[in-house]
């Protein structure tokens, strides 16, 4: 599954706070960016709705309730690439 096909309201886990940690899909655009409703609250943090990297999305639930791995876009994966040249 590719990150751009991922629906709003799709179960998602990301990696954005260091550990990965599950949420809800909050937007059905395309990008570098996605909205989240991070479930901060699972490693002692807070639920917050935010922006994150489409790469710090490793996997989402498919219809069936199973996690299926998420494939980054060669255009995501540049962007990855240049803000980790930048220390991002």
């Amino acid at each position: 599954m590719k990150t751009n096909d991922i629906k709003k309201g799709t179960e998602v886990k990301t990696i954005q706070l260091g550990v990965p940690v599950t949420g809800v899909m909050m937007d059905s655009l395309r990008g570098n960016t996605r909205l989240i409703k991070t479930h901060g609250s699972e490693v002692g943090m807070f639920d917050e709705v935010g922006s994150v990297y489409a790469t710090d999305i490793i996997s989402a639930k498919d219809s069936n309730g199973n996690w299926i791995d998420v494939e980054h876009t060669d255009k995501q994966l540049n962007a990855k690439n240049m803000r980790g040249m930048f220390g991002f």
